[in-house]
């Protein structure tokens, strides 16, 4: 008995020095284990794209129009993996000209899905439209301007170079443009506003502005079946300055669809200032003009191939239109009557042989010209002539 209680007593001293030196161990263990397994995954930091630096910017009509190149990468030279979204700061100017960095709001935001659709020919063009009391209410108004991106709400780049822009009145928009087609030109005609867009008197002349581009007929049609917006096929380009509200454009083709904006423009410090654009137009003109009827003609009576037959030769004065595609015969047994098509196809040549004639009848012939589009002349001045034997 006395051997087994020393032996639990040994036992229970040897456990109770041990405890200390497991629990040490038992420590290190677990933090070492705490220290070494991973933790959650971090997500990426979303990229922050560079700086924009070429910002411009100039008055249009009742706005601004800020143009400047989109960044393609990130200030860490990553390709962005999307157009960012951009952000437009307007600001004001201080006494001297500087800008104000207190005056600086976000006046528009344009998401990324939208961004491309804003891009032209490469470069970004936006218009920040302001209300005509505001610039109109004193003789000029400046603004500064800065742009910004960013991919994430929490990050942006940087602002951009800032840019001051003088704005002044401007012409009121013309409201109705009224078109006609004639054979040599598409005419444009509209009323010469009177007052500025915030409703002051014009006292200066006005010029205009007429801008045109070519729209695809399948866009126009779906345009104007579903209001929605219009497919060029080249962009909108300045055809010509106007003295008076009214332009002929000669330099139109039958059958294309053009649209057309027309803009007023006044000199302000020597600068010349665009109104909005005027109501737009959409023509597409169709050749619906006849050619002239020919002029000229001349009929005689020669002998036929064979013996007691004869034969009508028919020549006229060659047609000067452009569009010409040929000409047509006509020959009749009645006088006043167009009568019979003697040419199933066009004639390319002012002249015709006809073999068909009869002696002993008269015949009057009539000649029209036919161009391009279909569209056939009226007809010549009818000339007769009588089938009859010679005299011996």
């Amino acid at each position: 008995m006395e051997n087994r209680k020393a032996t639990r007593l040994s036992i229970a001293k040897q456990t109770a020095q041990l405890f200390p030196i497991l629990h040490f161990l038992f420590f290190i263990l677990f933090f070492s284990a705490g220290c070494g397994a991973p933790g959650d995954p971090v997500p990426p930091s979303p990229p922050v794209p560079v700086a924009i630096t070429d910002l411009a910017a100039r008055q249009l009509g009742d706005g601004v129009l800020l143009s400047f190149t989109l960044p393609a990468n990130s200030v860490s030279g990553n390709r962005l993996p999307e157009p960012p979204a951009v952000e437009i700061l307007r600001g004001t100017g201080g006494r001297d000209g500087t800008p104000d960095p207190k005056s600086f709001r976000v006046v528009d935001t344009i998401p990324s899905a939208l961004v491309t659709g804003y891009v032209t020919q490469k470069r970004m063009e936006f218009i920040d439209v302001l209300s005509p009391q505001g610039p109109g209410a004193s003789p000029s108004a400046t603004f500064v301007y800065r742009v910004r991106t960013r991919t994430s709400r929490k990050r942006a780049s940087a602002d951009s170079n800032s840019v001051l822009v003088q704005v002044f009145p401007v012409p009121q928009k013309i409201a109705l443009v009224e078109t006609q087609v004639t054979e040599s030109a598409i005419e444009l005609s509209w009323a010469a506003p009177a007052t500025t867009s915030a409703g002051a008197t014009l006292s200066a002349p006005l010029t205009y502005h007429v801008y045109r581009a070519e729209v695809d007929p399948a866009s126009l049609k779906a345009a104007v079946e579903r209001q929605s917006l219009l497919e060029y096929k080249s962009t909108l380009v300045l055809l010509a300055t106007s003295n008076t509200a009214r332009y002929q454009d000669t330099a139109f083709e039958f059958g294309k669809s053009y649209l057309y904006v027309i803009r007023s423009v006044i000199n302000t410090n020597g600068l010349p200032l665009e109104s909005d654009d005027s109501q737009h137009v959409t023509v597409t003109p169709r050749d619906t003009f006849p050619p002239a009827a020919p002029q000229g003609l001349v009929v005689a009576l020669l002998p036929g191939a064979t013996p007691g037959s004869f034969a009508a030769e028919l020549s006229w004065s060659i047609s000067l239109e452009t569009d010409l595609a040929g000409y047509r015969v006509y020959r009749s047994e009645q006088e006043n009557m167009l009568g019979q098509l003697l040419t199933a196809d066009l004639l390319l040549a002012p002249a015709y042989h006809d073999t068909s004639v009869e002696a002993g009848h008269r015949y009057w012939y009539t000649v029209t010209a036919v161009d391009r589009a279909g569209n056939e002349s009226v007809p010549g001045v009818p000339v007769a002539i009588d089938v009859t034997e010679p005299s011996p």
